[in-house]
Parts: C-alpha cells; structure tokens; sequence
C-alpha cells in the first residue's frame, strides 16, 4: 500500500479507536469481492438488465414480467447462495466483536454480513434469500423456490393460498420496511464515525445516512472504487477496492 494509502488507513483506524459509536453503511461494492456483481458499475447489472423491469407495481401486475424476473433470478441466485464474505465483510465482524463497530447499516441483500460474523445488521433493502406471499403473508426459504423454476415453473405461486410469490427483497417502487429505516437513522444520528464502503450513494432514502451522520458531527470515511456526489462531505475518501481498505482499516485498528 502506497505510503499515502497507509496514512489515511492508519488515521482512519485511529478514528474508529476512539470512537464511541462507530458505524458502517455498506453497497454493493463491499460484495464484490465474494464475486457478486455490482448494479451500477460499469459491469453492473444495470448495463445489461432494465431495472425498471423488476419494479414492484409491475412484478405485482404483469405474469410476463415475474417470468422474466424468475428467470433471471434462477440464474443470479446461485451466484448469491453460494458466495462467501470478502475482506471487508470479515473486518467489520472483527470490529463489531471487538466492540470498535455498534452496526453495519447495508442496501445489500445478500446477508453476507451475518455469514461474515455480523450480528447488528440492518437491511434497507430485505434480503433475498426467503420468499412471502405478497397476498397471505406467507414466508419460505428461496432455495425451496429455486427447485421450483428448475423442475419448469416459470411463475411459482404460494402453496398456501396461490398469491403472488416474491423475494423478501426491496424493489424499485416498493416501500422500505420502516423499522429498519428508523433505526438506521438512529444509528447514524449516534455516529461520531461513519464508514461508508462500497455505495454509489444514489438510492434514497437509504443514501440519507450520510448527511444524517455528518449533521451529528460524524467523521465520514468514503471507501468507492468511483466518485460519489457526498466525496466533498467526507472528511476521508480512500478509492479503491473497499473490502481491502476496511481489512487494513480493521487491523490498524485492533492492533
């Protein structure tokens, strides 16, 4: 690491030393080191998929666009079932463990947090290894669902009432779950350090963080391969892969 990155490494890691409620806000880019592709990088899945083709009224109202989504996610699913924590999933375990980390706040859906060790983890954006009814409120496993499109269904209902089945997952137009929200808000509003880790910082409300936490006077550290429009907020911005940062960040900080 070159001599300026383990300077702002190292005082990024004295910052959450002295921390009294320190917490993380994780994106997409945090994962892609456990070889799950990011949505809105050059590579991301929005240069191949229409996203407003999974967009809630229209998976709710159209049976050719929950095929289409099935499909999809037929193949993606594996991809995040069988994916393991990068670098910086297992640094900010370590540092919730070692009591430096109050909680990871994260839009993404995978639960890597909790598989890296995790246990305060707040998901804007659901997850997506369950399934409910979106009629009888019904909730299963995904891998269940996953048998199903592979045996032929394209449109797989509820078992119990035959309403519409979909991923315990958060989509464009549908509203976030409230008490998530409200906590991460609190979270942030408590901060004195915020470690923002591989988020465009373009999807709102949970976005809203960032300027939540610097209003309570956080020292915020951005960790992005790419620019974000919060880099003039933040009192610290390593570019780069950010699971390798957030692992120098944790070992500086616990040594």
């Amino acid at each position: 690491m070159a001599g300026m990155e383990q300077a702002a490494v190292e005082r990024a890691a004295a910052w959450v030393r002295e921390a009294r409620h320190a917490v993380a806000f994780t994106g997409a880019g945090i994962s892609t080191g456990s070889g799950i592709p990011d949505f809105r990088g050059p590579q991301g899945l929005w240069s191949r998929y229409d996203p407003e083709d999974f967009a809630f009224q229209r998976f709710c109202a159209d049976d050719g666009a929950r095929r289409r989504y099935w499909a999809w996610s037929r193949q993606f699913f594996p991809v995040v079932r069988d994916a393991r924590p990068s670098a910086g999933h297992v640094a900010l375990a370590e540092l919730e463990r070692a009591g430096r980390l109050a909680c990871v706040v994260t839009q993404n859906v995978d639960r890597l947090h909790q598989r890296a060790g995790s246990r305060e983890v707040v998901e804007l954006h659901g997850n997506g290894l369950s399934v409910a009814c979106l009629e009888c409120g019904a909730r299963g496993p995904r891998d269940a669902v996953q048998e199903r499109l592979d045996a032929g269904e394209q449109d797989p209902r509820c078992e119990s009432c035959g309403g519409v089945l979909k991923p315990t997952t958060v989509s464009f137009g549908q509203a976030m779950p409230e008490q998530e929200l409200l906590r991460a808000f609190d979270e942030a509003s408590r901060a004195d350090v915020l470690l923002c880790a591989g988020s465009s910082l373009v999807v709102f409300p949970a976005a809203d963080v960032v300027p939540v936490a610097k209003r309570a006077g956080a020292r915020l550290v951005l960790l992005n391969r790419e620019p974000t429009s919060f880099d003039p907020l933040a009192d610290l911005v390593l570019r780069g892969d950010c699971g390798v940062a957030l692992a120098a960040i944790s070992h500086a900080a616990l040594a």
